[in-house]
């Protein structure tokens, strides 16, 4: 089941850490070789010694004891997955944040591996919307994050917050281990975030994209196996490990990069905020405000995802986005077959919790064959999981 399977456990400062024992004993006997981690708060709710006779390995807890240093960067890369269980509030936080104050965000701030979380805090913590939006933050890092559930908790109330018993936390493992990945073997190209077209040293036209919904895109092929290359315009979003990035800032670098890679892809998902014009030029020097009226002119940017449909082989599958204020659908459709993509993607402005600056979206996506699938507004990580499903659907139509 989980035989040879290399498991960092990481356990945080919560009243659920007792039942870690039981789950070190569990990933033992499935066969995993357990390394276990402890914030200092952790050890006042279960021994250290206890989980290093369970798991066979000393338990670190600290950077450094007398002349010995705690490698968390060999520890990162050491492990098949880091499983937090339990993840508390303040290490959850710490987690969004990317604080770094003791070995154990030490080591999953170095971690190369998978990352799962099986929080676990009372029901209030739980549902805050501090927590909701650090629990967010992380999901779009690429992390995976086992339910909590509904039961009785340590305040003595009933609820949510609950951390999934050491049974269902095997289970989730043995299947996230076992689980078939779909697009294993494929080459996956990705463009998301805005361009910058600039005006002069200075100034540029953009627009309010900031890459999220792209990102988690292709976060979520790589999470079904495809390996992937990211074009990403100027965003500080964070970009998972194991994705390939190439950073650009015009419409035209955007291109460029898309051609460079587009020959060699079996997938390109064109979701990026492309601007459809540049200035036809780029002063050289600041442009001083000498007059009430200035002008621009403008010239049209090249069609990335038209040229990429244009030249698609049998065998390459192209996705486009439509974002779309009114006749929305009736826009969508005609881009699908304009462009020659095989799906298009409908983010309409009018719905709620769609567009740009939210970390929702509500899609509706468009084939070749006339069909419609219609979504409820998610998280864009929900929303990239939809997209890339199906896709898969399709692709094996």
């Amino acid at each position: 089941m989980l035989t040879g399977k290399k498991i960092l456990l990481g356990v945080s400062g919560s009243i659920a850490a007792y039942k870690t024992a039981i789950l070190v004993r569990l990933l033992v006997k499935a066969g995993a070789d357990v390394k276990v981690l402890m914030t200092p708060a952790a050890t006042h709710f279960v021994t250290p010694l206890t989980l290093a006779t369970l798991s066979r390995h000393a338990v670190l807890s600290e950077l450094a004891t007398n002349d010995s240093w705690a490698n968390h960067v060999m520890l990162g890369r050491w492990a098949d997955v880091m499983l937090i269980a339990p993840l508390s509030c303040n290490t959850l936080a710490k987690m969004a944040g990317g604080h770094c104050d003791n070995l154990l965000m030490a080591v999953y701030l170095s971690a190369v591996c998978p990352v799962v979380v099986a929080p676990a805090m009372d029901e209030d913590m739980w549902h805050h919307a501090a927590t909701r939006r650090n629990i967010s933050t992380i999901a779009g890092y690429g992390h995976h994050i086992i339910p909590v559930a509904h039961g009785e908790l340590a305040s003595g109330l009933t609820g949510d917050g609950r951390m999934a018993e050491p049974e269902a936390i095997l289970e989730w493992l043995s299947g996230f281990f076992t689980a078939k990945k779909s697009l294993e073997g494929k080459r996956a190209l990705v463009t998301a975030g805005p361009t910058y077209e600039a005006i002069d040293p200075v100034r540029f036209i953009g627009n309010h994209s900031s890459g999220k919904m792209g990102i988690a895109i292709a976060a979520e092929l790589r999470r079904q196996g495809a390996a992937v290359t990211l074009v990403l315009g100027p965003s500080s979003a964070e970009v998972p490990q194991g994705i390939h990035t190439i950073r650009v800032q015009s419409a035209a670098e955007m291109y460029a990069a898309c051609h460079d890679v587009f020959p060699t892809t079996d997938i390109a998902v064109m979701s990026a905020a492309v601007a459809d014009y540049t200035p036809v030029t780029m002063a050289s020097q600041k442009i001083k405000k000498d007059s009430d009226r200035f002008s621009i002119e403008l010239t049209r940017t090249k069609d990335i995802l038209l040229s990429l449909g244009q030249q698609k082989k049998a065998g390459q599958f192209v996705v486009g986005f439509a974002l779309e204020t009114h006749d929305e659908k009736a826009y969508a459709r005609k881009k699908l077959i304009t462009k020659h993509a095989d799906m298009i993607v409908l983010n309409s402005l009018n719905d709620q919790g769609a567009g740009f600056g939210h970390d929702t979206n509500k899609i509706t996506i468009f084939d070749q064959q006339g069909n419609e699938y219609p979504f409820a507004v998610k998280s864009k990580t929900d929303v990239a999981a939809d997209i890339v499903n199906t896709i898969i659907h399709l692709l094996h139509a």
